[in-house]
């Protein structure tokens, strides 16, 4: 099989031919459709987060991501094999099924794993494309069927991101969902921002008010489907949000994850609003204590989405026929560019690799 490995951080992905696995145990063996192209996918290349104020980055390495690895943690592929104790599971999966890949695995022991939230594992996070290897490949293997969901017909290139900025944007979403009845603030139009629009819709939501520093992005938002978009750097980005929200702003949700999102995000909230923070960008906090209990804000951090999350968000797309965000597929072989071309910042909306 082919894979595109991260062989160092910050240095090219090394293409690497190896023998086909074939699974053992409970594993499934898949042939890669499809695999998207995620902007934490850019941290894992990099090694690292930026904390902020001076402070030391947050290693990968030191949080148990070794190396070499194949990264993809956004993948569709179809049915190879089943181990032989897979065969006897009762989830009904067959050579041939198309699925999405729930890459967001712990240890599958302890209490966090066992009532159903396995992203938010602390004894042994095993996600994978980040602590094992995922789709930047021809051929992968899953741990276990109960973590594929049959794809029943949706298309694999633009289902192939709901792994990731699908649930991760539906998670969030659900956090400020009490909020629906007025305009909630999104920061951020990439993949994740045109995903939480239509998922907004579809959820009942009142519509959203979109900011992004780059135009095209926001051109982007609003065909699909945003009340207004603002600039983020404009002089006066508060008084335009204000503006737009037509009242208090009881709900944010920040897909970016900059000193500079989070305090705009948290000036535009109205008392007892919340201020949910999805993205990884870096940087430290800017806000001023007092004002944290004066305007009685809540800031609440949203990481992915379970297993029961996926399903559900599935079942959602199929029964709202939910439109799917821009993507632009690129070759597996160029998933170097597709990175380079993600951290310049030229797409709008998901590459995704098709091998």
């Amino acid at each position: 099989m082919k894979s595109f490995q991260v062989a160092d951080f910050n240095a090219p992905l090394r293409e690497v031919d190896a023998p086909t696995p074939q699974p053992s145990g409970t594993q499934v063996l898949l042939k890669v459709k499809a695999a998207g192209v995620c902007h934490s996918d850019l941290h894992i290349w990099e090694g690292g987060y930026d904390l902020g104020h001076g402070r030391k980055p947050l290693s990968l390495k030191d949080r148990g991501v070794s190396l070499p690895r194949t990264m993809g943690h956004e993948s569709v592929g179809e049915v190879l094999a089943l181990g032989p104790d897979a065969k006897a599971d009762s989830s009904g999966l067959k050579v041939g099924d198309v699925v999405l890949v729930y890459p967001w695995l712990g240890c599958g022991k302890c209490e966090t794993c066992l009532g159903g939230d396995e992203n938010m594992c602390a004894i042994k996070p095993n996600a994978i494309g980040v602590y094992c290897d995922g789709g930047y490949a021809d051929h992968m293997t899953v741990p276990h069927p109960k973590y594929l969901i049959n794809l029943e017909g949706l298309d694999p290139v633009t289902a192939a991101p709901y792994a990731c900025s699908g649930v991760t944007t539906y998670s969030a979403l659900k956090k400020v969902e009490k909020d629906f009845n007025t305009p909630i603030v999104i920061f951020g139009a990439g993949g994740l921002g045109l995903m939480a629009l239509s998922l907004l819709k579809a959820m009942g939501g009142k519509g959203a008010i979109v900011v992004d520093i780059d135009a095209r992005k926001r051109e982007a938002a609003m065909a699909a489907g945003a009340l207004a978009t603002v600039d983020g750097k404009a002089p006066d980005a508060l008084e335009q949000l204000t503006k737009a929200a037509g009242g208090p702003i009881r709900a944010v949700i920040d897909l970016v994850g900059n000193a500079a999102t989070a305090q705009l995000g948290f000036d535009c909230l109205g008392k007892g609003g919340k201020l949910v923070i999805v993205g990884l960008f870096g940087g430290g906090a800017p806000w001023a204590l007092p004002l944290i209990p004066i305007k009685a804000v809540t800031i609440q951090g949203s990481y992915v989405g379970n297993l029961r999350e996926t399903k559900e968000l599935l079942d959602l797309v199929r029964s709202k026929k939910i439109a799917p965000i821009p993507v632009t597929t690129m070759p597996l072989a160029r998933a170097n560019q597709a990175l380079l071309d993600l951290q310049q910042g030229k797409l709008v909306g998901r590459a995704v690799l098709t091998p």
